[in-house]
């Protein structure tokens, strides 16, 4: 079946970095575009980044454009949010999302907490 595992979470300082991972299986992944989503507490999730199947076009919000940058490995099966210069309006459970099958899918989330 699909299934979505994001991975790479974490505790950082502001100012500081982390590499989020998104496993994918149970679809064709280099066909699909892939989404970065996160919601923070007591908010609606809300989008971050997307990154098309092919040619590898990116799409960000604007609270993170500049700083955050999503990619993809269709070898691996994997997509990748890196993310720079972290705030602590950045702390977040963050899930990647793909639409097949005709629905979307989501993954469990990784939390990321940025705070001194």
């Amino acid at each position: 079946q699909l299934q979505l595992v994001e991975s790479g979470g974490g505790a950082v300082q502001p100012g500081g970095s982390l590499r989020l991972s998104c496993a994918a299986s149970g679809f064709a992944f280099s066909n699909a575009a892939m989404s970065w989503y996160r919601q923070a507490p007591g908010k609606e999730r809300e989008y971050v980044a997307l990154i098309i199947a092919v040619g590898g076009g990116t799409n960000y919000a604007d609270s993170v454009k500049g700083r955050f940058t999503i990619s993809r490995d269709n070898a691996k099966n994997t997509v990748y949010l890196q993310m720079n210069n972290l705030r602590p309006e950045d702390t977040a459970v963050y899930y990647c999302s793909v639409r097949a099958y005709g629905r979307g899918y989501w993954g469990q989330g990784t939390q990321v907490t940025v705070s001194s």
